[in-house]
């Protein structure tokens, strides 16, 4: 593999990892006896580790007394940085060590609701029957694609549309209004004046509510009011602790309304104006893993059976 040296480092007298590691332990300990214990190698080792640091950087990292060792302000700082980088290779390491030669790393994407609901039961069993493909699932709102970051799959909601992206439809969005069942006995179902109910409000979609009663020519006395929520994981739980009533995805609670945890406060159904969809760069679009992925997808989506609306 050919190394790209163009924008090589300048600062050639880097410390060593177990200079640095002496360092670190010891400034946690604030003692070279007891970093030492922990590292495995004698007290005089640690301190002269950290003695040569000190005389690289030209800076004392530590006031020393007879009893005890304790960072300066340099050494504190210097302490931040450190931690971080040490995590940074402990990453890095277990990452490369835990993954063979001829695997791939499958890195992923998805709304948080979406990703809890629906995908990670999606691809239960993927890892097993194709062991060479190794899932990092990173939950997000957005944005899923970006310079600094790697990504090869997303899981989106929206048209479809999206510059430089291959697109495949999963499912529509049918929102339905749910509550629990306890809640649901408390409703007085006229719903001519709604001030004396809770609707639980998703705050991407603030007029949500308004156009679930509007598509069904309800004339609505009164104000949505109700919790407002960043997801609709977060709804979901709120009406299952009987906050108020949701209006939230099907595809998102089909467990919920077979076990009757929840149950639908009317039969009407609305459609949503996007649909979710799983996206990908187009330079994947002959990616070993994104087309297993794809495949495995379509094979779900293919025995997947939607919730009754009964």
């Amino acid at each position: 593999m050919k190394t790209d040296t163009s924008s090589s480092l300048g600062f050639r007298a880097y410390p060593s990892t177990k200079a640095l590691q002496c360092f670190e332990t010891a400034a946690r300990h604030s003692s070279f006896t007891y970093a030492a214990q922990e590292m495995h190698m004698t007290q005089s080792a640690v301190s002269k580790q950290v003695t040569q640091l000190e005389e690289m950087l030209n800076t004392a990292l530590f006031y020393r007394t007879s009893r005890q060792i304790s960072l300066t302000p340099a050494g504190k700082v210097y302490y931040v940085e450190v931690l971080n980088i040490l995590k940074l290779i402990e990453v890095a390491t277990t990452n490369l060590l835990s993954h063979n030669d001829d695997s791939e790393l499958l890195r992923v994407v998805s709304h948080p609701t979406l990703c809890s609901r629906w995908l990670i039961p999606a691809l239960k069993g993927l890892s097993e029957e194709h062991p060479l493909i190794n899932l990092e699932i990173i939950e997000q709102v957005g944005p899923f694609f970006s310079e600094d970051q790697n990504v090869d799959i997303a899981f989106l909601y929206g048209t479809g549309i999206w510059d430089g992206m291959e697109t495949v439809k999963l499912f529509d969005e049918y929102s339905i209004a749910v509550c629990n069942p306890t809640y649901f006995q408390n409703l007085d179902m006229c719903f001519k004046n709604i001030d004396n109910y809770n609707f639980i409000q998703f705050n991407s979609r603030p007029n949500a509510w308004y156009e679930y009663f509007k598509q069904q020519d309800l004339n609505i006395e009164g104000t949505i009011d109700g919790p407002r929520f960043d997801t609709f994981q977060a709804c979901i739980s709120a009406a299952l602790a009987g906050y108020g009533i949701a209006l939230v995805p099907s595809h998102f609670i089909k467990s919920e309304l077979q076990s009757k945890n929840l149950v639908k406060v009317f039969d009407y159904v609305m459609q949503g104006r996007g649909s979710y969809y799983v996206t990908y760069p187009l330079s994947l679009g002959n990616s070993y893993k994104v087309r297993t992925v794809l495949e495995w997808l379509s094979n779900y989506i293919e025995s997947y059976t939607e919730p009754s609306n009964e």
